[in-house]
């Protein structure tokens, strides 16, 4: 069997990072004084006070696909306000109003009911207010649909979180993903689509009994608001990480002239152990595409790791553990795999 990859499934993360160098060569303006510019990674930060404000955008992504197929949409308004919410508390910002634009080709009331449906309970899992937003007709341009937004938040300046403490003995914990999220399903789509299975096939070998293909990659991903802003309370963290698209490559967006070596990962899931199998895709290709099972990093310095782990464990309801530690060097290193980036 021939081993897919995310770029012949159709997607370059490479390529759209120099797609994203090529937007950003154009634009030069910087306004000053309130709104002025102040950094960020995961999201932007612009002065605003003793606050800084906190913008980022993103979307569902080709799951919304797979719901399409199914006619179950009323989970992936969870994913578009996870995907938003999730990025704005890397940088130690409380999500505060949410924004969503819905690009679709034929507006039916029983499709944009469901979608606000998820929307809605993704708004309640982090504590927010959605106060508008768009919905464009486009029958020219889309084929289905197309769900994004854009999440404010806010956080004093003197708490924003930007990576750069981090250091060489600092502590890696993970986080419990619930699923692929929404990043990684233009090759998973591929694998299930090139397969003898449907979405509407049940797993093989009792990997998730009594439950389809595709009721499992529609899992809503986890929203992992109400525990960091918790947590950012009580300890200071030197780094927080979004497992997106990517994967481990996520790490190096936080700091460049580290290592960080994940020495025991978090257990990985039935269904990226199904994709593996089933796409015939190394360990390599997986690592840097999908979450493999962490969906949230936290950095700290050692003497607050235990303290960092009550607090999860007591929020979180899922696995959290130390999965590695930042080295000297640079990159990112699962020495298990024998896996380097």
């Amino acid at each position: 069997m021939k081993k897919l990859t995310y770029v012949e499934s159709g997607v370059d993360i490479e390529k759209e990072e120099k797609a994203i160098k090529g937007i950003l060569s154009n634009i030069k303006s910087k306004r000053k004084g309130i709104g002025r510019p102040l950094g960020g990674h995961y999201a932007g930060i612009i002065e605003f006070g003793e606050n800084a404000l906190v913008l980022c955008t993103d979307g569902v992504g080709s799951k919304v696909k797979i719901a399409s197929y199914l006619r179950k949409w009323d989970t992936i308004g969870i994913d578009c306000i996870a995907m938003n919410v999730n990025d704005a508390i890397c940088v130690g910002a409380e999500p505060l109003a949410f924004v969503d634009y819905l690009a679709i080709d034929d507006p039916k009331p029983e499709i944009t009911k469901e979608i606000g449906k998820g929307l809605e309970d993704g708004a309640k899992l982090s504590n927010i207010s959605i106060i508008g937003g768009e919905t464009a007709s486009l029958p020219e341009i889309i084929n289905g649909f197309d769900l994004a937004g854009t999440c404010l938040a806010y956080v004093k300046k003197s708490e924003i979180v930007t990576g750069e403490k981090i250091s060489p003995g600092d502590i890696i914990i993970g986080l419990k993903s619930s699923g692929i999220h929404s990043n990684g399903y233009t090759l998973a789509r591929k694998i299930i689509e090139q397969s003898d299975f449907s979405y509407n096939s049940y797993f093989p070998n009792g990997i998730y009994p009594n439950k389809k293909i595709g009721d499992i990659l529609l899992t809503p991903t986890k929203i992992y608001v109400k525990e960091i802003i918790e947590l950012l309370k009580k300890v200071k963290v030197h780094g927080l990480a979004h497992i997106t698209g990517g994967g481990l490559k996520n790490f190096p967006r936080l700091k460049k002239n580290v290592k960080f070596v994940i020495h025991d990962p978090l257990d990985v899931q039935p269904i990226f152990k199904f994709l593996q199998k089933y796409g015939n895709i190394d360990d390599e290709e997986m690592y840097k595409t999908f979450n493999m099972g962490m969906g949230f990093a936290i950095i700290t310095n050692e003497r607050d790791v235990e303290e960092t782990i009550e607090i999860l464990k007591i929020l979180s309801h899922s696995e959290v553990k130390i999965v590695g530690r930042i080295e000297k060097g640079r990159g990112i290193s699962v020495p298990t795999l024998g896996l380097n980036y």
